[in-house]
């Protein structure tokens, strides 16, 4: 309790402070008067309230706060204060899984937009949204009747040229040799009896027995009938060429029957029906798009600075937001060659097995990316560091029970593990309690007895109070 003499020092003091704050500051500044009597009350009741709990005066209070400073002993005390008792942990040496931080976007590495080859109006939609094919199942069937017309039509004309050309269609397949054929044949006996003729009349024409004029008419004969000769084979050249076209007509009429049922290319996923039955297509009409659905790939970028870790085969790990408790591998089968310059990052794609269908395209992943194992690394337990602004530190123990504050450089964390890059050489022994009463030079007790009594001038603690543990 504040007793009588304590409430009348405090009174002296403020009048005395609030006449000599009188006499330095004129009338017309009476607003910061006010802020200045209401702060002055508020700094005396609290130095009353602490002389209250020690049983000293402000001015005593005021001396015991300076030389505690921020709870922390300053280096020339720190060898007179009694001994805190501590925990002590040793440094651990621990296998440590390298990682890269992934987050990307399953896509489909196929996705295919089937279009009509054919024209002709949609008798039947044999899919839906969704559903699963497989390569080559029908997804839609046209109305074949004009094609088979067309069809019908081509097998008569290619049937019209084996005719011409001696073809039977059934045993004999390819055209016979030129001499062979019929109008070739009929061009060669015109021509033969034409020389025959000739021939005969030059024996006649050398005996005085036939005129002139009957030997140049069997002479142009014979002339007209080895042109027509050659006409005939190069008749028979375009017969035959026109036998290829008229197959090759006959082929495609075939074909565009059978596009008549359109089949699925690839397999997947129908991820959109584009025609409706009763519709008519013209060729080249998109009627589906289908989505390959295994494997997936997930795509991510990588900042530049893996660039030399990362290789194809490394496995990864991820998981999406719709299946938050599942986790799935991949492994990086695709690495980008160049560097987005806008980003600093290069892209990775990493194949996904999918056999399951519970990915999607589109599902957004985040993840790791393993590289590689380092063994024999360096590690403490969290609870011996303590990190102030950024800076991490621990409080090595050395032979004659003082303890020295070190800076350390910390990785990866594995459990309550914290790897130590740099500051430790792996053989001291670390304090692991009451870190925040430690400083540079202080005397500490070890051991089972670190429980045993609380430090000289602080309260015991309760049962359940938590330790400071360096911010953590």
């Amino acid at each position: 309790m504040i007793n009588n003499a304590q409430v009348r020092r405090g009174g002296v003091l403020r009048q005395a402070l609030m006449r000599k704050t009188g006499n330095m500051i004129a009338p017309a500044n009476k607003f910061i008067l006010r802020v200045l009597y209401l702060s002055t009350s508020m700094l005396l009741a609290l130095a009353l309230l602490s002389c209250a709990g020690s049983g000293g005066s402000p001015a005593d209070s005021a001396a015991a706060g300076a030389g505690r400073g921020k709870g922390r002993p300053e280096k020339g005390q720190a060898a007179n204060r009694p001994a805190v008792h501590v925990e002590t942990v040793g440094i651990q040496r621990i296998s440590v899984q390298r990682q890269v931080e992934l987050a990307g976007t399953l896509v489909s590495p196929g996705q295919a937009r089937v279009s009509s080859e054919a024209p002709g109006v949609v008798r039947e939609v044999l899919v839906e949204l969704g559903q699963e094919v497989q390569v080559g199942q029908p997804i839609v069937r046209l109305d074949p009747r004009e094609l088979q017309i067309a069809l019908e039509r081509a097998e008569s004309l290619l049937r019209q040229t084996e005719a011409q050309l001696g073809i039977d269609g059934v045993r004999y397949k390819e055209p016979p040799p030129d001499e062979q054929i019929a109008i070739v044949r009929t061009a060669i006996a015109n021509r033969d009896d034409a020389r025959a003729q000739l021939q005969r009349t030059t024996q006649l024409m050398q005996k005085g027995l036939v005129p002139q004029a009957d030997f140049d008419t069997v002479q142009t004969r014979v002339k007209v009938t080895e042109a027509a000769y050659q006409a005939a084979l190069e008749t028979v050249q375009s017969l035959k060429a026109t036998l290829q076209e008229r197959r090759a007509a006959l082929e495609l009429a075939r074909k565009k029957l059978n596009d008549a049922v359109i089949r699925a290319p690839v397999a997947g996923s129908i991820a959109e029906r584009l025609v409706q039955p009763g519709e008519f297509i013209r060729e080249n009409t998109p009627v589906v798009t289908i989505v390959q659905m295994n494997p997936l790939k997930l795509r991510t970028a990588v900042q530049e600075r893996y660039a030399e870790v990362m290789r194809p085969g490394l496995p990864a790990e991820f998981r999406v937001e719709s299946l938050p408790e599942a986790r799935f591998q991949g492994k990086v089968a695709y690495i980008s060659p160049a560097v987005d310059q806008a980003t600093r990052t290069f892209a990775v794609e990493i194949l996904v097995d999918n056999r399951e269908r519970r990915l999607k395209p589109g599902f957004f992943a985040k993840g790791v990316i393993y590289t590689r194992l380092d063994t024999d690394v360096l590690a403490v337990p969290e609870r011996a560091i303590s990190t102030l602004a950024g800076v991490s530190t621990v409080y090595v123990i050395d032979g004659n029970n003082t303890v020295r504050q070190q800076v350390v450089a910390l990785g990866a964390r594995q459990g309550d593990l914290v790897e130590v890059t740099s500051g430790l050489q792996g053989t001291e022994l670390l304090a692991a309690s009451n870190l925040n009463q430690l400083a540079t030079g202080m005397k500490v007790e070890t051991g089972a007895a670190a429980e045993a009594a609380p430090p000289e001038g602080r309260p015991e603690r309760k049962p359940g109070a938590r330790r400071g543990d360096g911010g953590k």
